[in-house]
């Protein structure tokens, strides 16, 4: 099957069709491998947020992390107006 590159922004890109992905079981994302100057692209094995709850779960292990943001700013939003 032979398709033609269209430009997004600088970058180029491929358009699949519908037919094409449901085929290949491709929803939103993918894999992609380079191996002998060819690109393969494969239906992700990884699902939304897979390995979250383990992160969270080791994070609060250690004790409850430090918050890199104040819960409450004091803020003059005046200032930053200006």
């Amino acid at each position: 099957m032979q398709t033609h590159l269209i430009t997004i922004g600088n970058s180029k890109g491929l358009r699949f069709s519908r037919t094409l992905l449901e085929q290949c079981g491709i929803i939103d994302d993918v894999e992609l491998d380079v191996k002998n100057n060819e690109i393969i692209i494969r239906a992700s094995s990884r699902k939304p947020r897979e390995g979250w709850e383990k992160m969270f779960k080791d994070a609060y292990s250690k004790g409850k992390p430090e918050m890199l943001i104040p819960e409450s700013i004091d803020l003059d939003w005046n200032e930053l107006a200006e």
